[in-house]
């Protein structure tokens, strides 16, 4: 159960990432911040950073998200290969996101960059998709109810 709740809980807050980064792309918010990792007030942001600080935040948490279910996944000896593959994929892809998102950044959103980041993002969500598929399709472990055996004389 906790693998179905873990691989459907990082791909809900990864659909909401991509949603976020199409609202950061779309309304040109994408070098309000234009500092990476932080935006120049640090930790702390500022009204006129709030939606790239709340974007780079959102990314943070799915990328930790992706990580530890890429471990939990691999540690386990009940996960089928296509899920660990997949699992692994997935993880490499997010690695390569956050690389990618501070280049888009230091680059001033060259177009090339952006179009791979989104590119790697559509990998991600679909290795995110198919570990997903594969947690609701192992069985869960029952509960071993002793039988009582009607013993007629």
């Amino acid at each position: 159960m906790l693998l179905k709740i873990l691989t459907f809980s990082t791909l809900s807050i990864l659909f909401t990432l991509i949603c976020i980064g199409g609202y950061v792309s779309a309304s040109g918010v994408g070098l309000s911040c234009p500092d990476w990792p932080l935006c120049p007030a640090g930790l702390v942001p500022l009204e006129d950073f709030i939606i790239e600080y709340f974007h780079r935040t959102i990314a943070a948490i799915t990328g930790l998200m992706v990580i530890v279910t890429m471990i939990f996944i691999l540690k386990s000896k009940q996960t089928p290969k296509g899920m660990k593959i997949a699992s692994l994929i997935a993880g490499s892809a997010v690695i390569s996101q956050i690389t990618l998102g501070a280049f888009v950044i230091i680059e001033r959103l060259h177009a090339h960059l952006v179009t791979l980041h989104l590119g790697i993002g559509i990998i991600l969500f679909s290795m995110s998709i198919i570990v997903t598929l594969y947690a609701w399709k192992i069985p869960e472990k029952q509960k071993s109810i002793p039988k009582i055996e009607n013993k007629s004389t």
